[in-house]
């Protein structure tokens, strides 16, 4: 996709404010004025296309195990991956999102949590867990197939209470994967590409989006259309020239919008408020023409929308 550069976007602003150059501090203003018009354009639409991923594959985060304390356990404390069945007794075996070498496994005979432990996979999809330093076990006399309906872990050393909570949460930051900065839609399987797929409701908090009703307990991926997080220009400097010489990249879709609600803002801030009205208004047409490009090519009645029907919408 196209784009400008940060010097040719400042250059543009002193052309349309007639003068030939802004002074130092005058500089600085100008440039928080632009991150603020950046960011307004690009909250405009939740499917800019140079922001919005359609479709990308992302773990379903299954446990958030905590109340660990005791200093050589702490690292207990996360959100845990699924990754299949153990070869060993067919139940679950959950890995550590954040330090990978914390595994929830059930050793046939309970469940446990261990560190510096591992988890390999066979042929035939199942995985064989390298047992570690046991932190926790299950201590419940009747012992259970899901380690959420656990009551009761022992640790290894202290007295912490260890809480399982069970959880469908795809996070906004995946190792690998461009940041989340907003969810548009969640499928089970890859959407958009030829067969239709199973698109599932969801809520979002803090930690990401909360996927309900879970097609089937072994799903440990879900393919998630979203739009990227916002990253404003990072141009700074003491003297104009570090701004007119920057090469930092400038959307040309956002450029002509920049401009000139960036040239209005700076007009209030000179008590020109008729002029800055009638520029607000040039910036608002250009920034609409954008938008209608966005409209034209469909994208509100595919990635963006989905018909209604009673099959997506039963569950409340």
């Amino acid at each position: 996709m196209q784009t400008r550069t940060y010097g040719d976007l400042f250059k543009l602003i002193q052309s349309l404010a007639g003068v030939g150059s802004f002074a130092p501090s005058e500089a600085d203003d100008v440039a928080n004025l632009i991150n603020r018009r950046f960011l307004q354009a690009f909250n405009e639409s939740p499917i800019w296309p140079r922001y919005f991923v359609p479709s990308e594959k992302r773990d379903i985060l299954s446990l958030t195990l905590s109340g660990a304390t005791a200093s050589t356990s702490t690292s207990v404390n996360q959100n845990y991956k699924l990754l299949g069945a153990n070869t060993t007794g067919g139940l679950n075996v959950y890995q550590g999102a954040t330090t990978t070498t914390v595994i929830a496994y059930n050793t046939g005979t309970a469940w446990r949590v261990d560190t510096a432990a591992s988890a390999t996979e066979q042929a035939d999809g199942t995985f064989t867990v390298s047992a570690g330093t046991q932190q926790f076990i299950e201590a419940d006399t009747i012992k259970k197939d899901n380690i959420t309906d656990v009551s009761t872990f022992t640790p290894r050393a202290g007295t912490d209470s260890l809480l399982v909570e069970g959880k469908n949460l795809i996070p906004y930051a995946q190792t690998g994967k461009a940041t989340v900065g907003s969810f548009n839609r969640i499928f089970r399987k890859q959407a958009f590409l030829n067969n239709s797929a199973h698109e599932y409701e969801f809520f979002v908090d803090f930690t990401g989006a909360n996927i309900l009703n879970v097609v089937s307990t072994t799903d440990n991926a879900a393919f998630i259309s979203y739009k990227k997080e916002f990253t404003p220009f990072s141009v700074t400097g003491t003297a104009v020239s570090d701004f007119t010489g920057s090469t930092v990249e400038v959307p040309a879709e956002f450029f002509a919008y920049i401009a000139h609600a960036t040239y209005a803002d700076f007009l209030r801030m000179d008590g020109q408020t008729d002029k800055a009205f009638a520029e607000e208004n040039t910036a608002s047409g250009a920034l609409a023409l954008e938008l209608e490009k966005v409209d034209i090519i469909s994208n509100n009645n595919t990635v963006n929308k989905r018909f209604s029907t009673y099959v997506n919408r039963q569950s409340r």
